[in-house]
């Protein structure tokens, strides 16, 4: 009983703190515009580690590596300390289970950068219905308009309603159910 709330408190502080520096990382990728509120709170949650990882790690290309492999290494704590909670046999898996840990990892990350892209979709089509004044708006719109733009040039308005949102909900859901699930089942199944 006591495993399954630790196994929960780890895994929902650990997914969070991977979303916050996905999200540093996607508006620096997206460049959005960091003098926003909800920018800064992302910046000030996360400074404290991807600020040392930078030092190590530079950027390339325009990406924040430092962000991405920090999510990856947070993801990578949380996945083994669930497995570890539940009792899963380190010792005597070896060293076959490294590498399926690593990719089990990589793996959830994709998962929630996927989610997240939903998420973030959502909010953009509730806040363009309800308030789209808020200090929020900018950023989601930032975030989310190089996954929408595209579907435009495809999907039709009908009777002037966008329906890009719902076409990349269903893309994401697809991508969660193939090649993600895919993916993770066959890591597990090397365990």
């Amino acid at each position: 009983m006591i495993s399954g709330a630790l196994t929960f408190l780890i895994q929902t502080l650990g997914n969070l703190f991977v979303v916050a520096v996905l999200l540093r990382f996607m508006m620096q990728l997206f460049r959005v515009p960091f003098r926003n509120p909800f920018a800064q709170f992302v910046v000030a949650v996360t400074d404290f580690a991807v600020k040392p990882l930078r030092r190590v790690v530079p950027g390339l290309f325009g990406l924040d590596w430092a962000c991405l492999l920090l999510a990856w290494l947070v993801e990578l704590g949380v996945v083994m300390a669930g497995y570890w909670l539940d009792g899963f046999p380190f010792a005597l898996a070896g060293g076959k289970v490294w590498p399926v840990m690593l990719g089990l990892a990589a793996v959830r990350l994709v998962s929630l950068a996927v989610y997240m892209v939903i998420g973030l979709t959502l909010v953009r089509a509730v806040l363009s219905w309800v308030n789209s004044n808020t200090p929020l708006m900018p950023v989601v719109y930032e975030l989310t308009e190089p996954f929408l733009r595209p579907l435009r040039r495809i999907v039709p308005t009908v009777a002037n309603v966008d329906l890009t949102p719902l076409v990349l909900f269903i893309l994401c859901q697809l991508i969660l159910m193939v090649p993600v699930l895919a993916l993770e089942r066959a890591l597990l199944g090397s365990l």
